[in-house]
């Protein structure tokens, strides 16, 4: 479970997530979806303990991510938007060391990467050095990474950035049975077509603030009747900037 309450984070005189209040459930394949600069990965970065409120409060399974920063991190699996790999390691090599700091016994590492190297079809370059890889290569091994012990909340920024459409696909599906075998998902999208498929719920900030949150069902019921979320979520961003204050006037 992820609860984020009255959320502010300010870089200078630049707010870049205002009061976000939110909570996503252990089952739920929550998206957050936004333009450019709207928060979304500040939030995410908060969420997993890189980065500190400056107001408001994050907890992950019942622990705060300020005071108890260990116990809070122990309970989920990050995914960040840009993958990165020990270059002079292989793929297997940096997945049996990322067991390592999850204090995984070797037997039971090895049979996870098995499993793991099988579902991402990663068999033909996991032994070689990483420094050969493509990004959507890389993409597949840091998801790995983060699935090896199972964790109870996976948060994930832009997962689709370089990925083939059968990589797609197949992280799709991943992110929904995760989410059905009752993980709670954190997903950072631009792509919309991803939310649609696999979210139960979303999120959509702009400016820093959080303009809309629903099922896909509920969305289109108050916002769009019959279209797409992509039509909605043009909508909601363009009435946003009409109404957003003048930057001055922000907290």
């Amino acid at each position: 479970m992820i609860e984020i309450d009255c959320l502010t984070k300010t870089f200078g005189d630049k707010t870049a997530v205002s009061d976000l209040t939110l909570r996503v459930e252990p089952g739920e394949c929550f998206a957050f979806l936004g333009p450019n600069g709207a928060g979304k990965t500040t939030t995410i970065k908060t969420i997993a303990g890189l980065l500190r409120p400056t107001r408001g409060a994050v907890r992950v399974g019942g622990a705060d991510t300020i005071l108890e920063p260990l116990r809070a991190k122990a309970r989920l699996a990050y995914v960040p938007d840009e993958p990165y790999l020990y270059e002079k390691l292989s793929g297997r090599e940096f997945l049996l060391f990322t067991a390592d700091m999850y204090g995984l016994d070797r037997p039971e590492a090895r049979r996870r990467i098995a499993e793991l190297v099988e579902t991402f079809g990663l068999a033909g370059y996991v032994d070689d050095l990483c420094e050969g890889y493509s990004h959507g290569m890389k993409q597949r091994v840091v998801l790995s990474a983060a699935l090896l012990r199972d964790p109870a909340t996976l948060v994930v920024d832009e997962p689709m950035v370089g990925l083939d459409p059968r990589g797609a696909r197949l992280v799709k599906d991943i992110l929904r049975r995760r989410a059905e075998a009752g993980v709670c998902v954190f997903l950072s999208t631009h792509t919309l077509s991803v939310a649609e498929e696999v979210a139960t719920r979303i999120g959509i900030i702009h400016q820093s603030r959080l303009i809309a949150l629903g099922t896909p069902q509920e969305l289109r019921s108050r916002y769009g009747g019959e279209r797409g979320l992509e039509s909605i979520f043009l909508e909601l961003t363009r009435e946003s900037e009409k109404t957003a204050p003048p930057p001055e006037e922000q907290p």
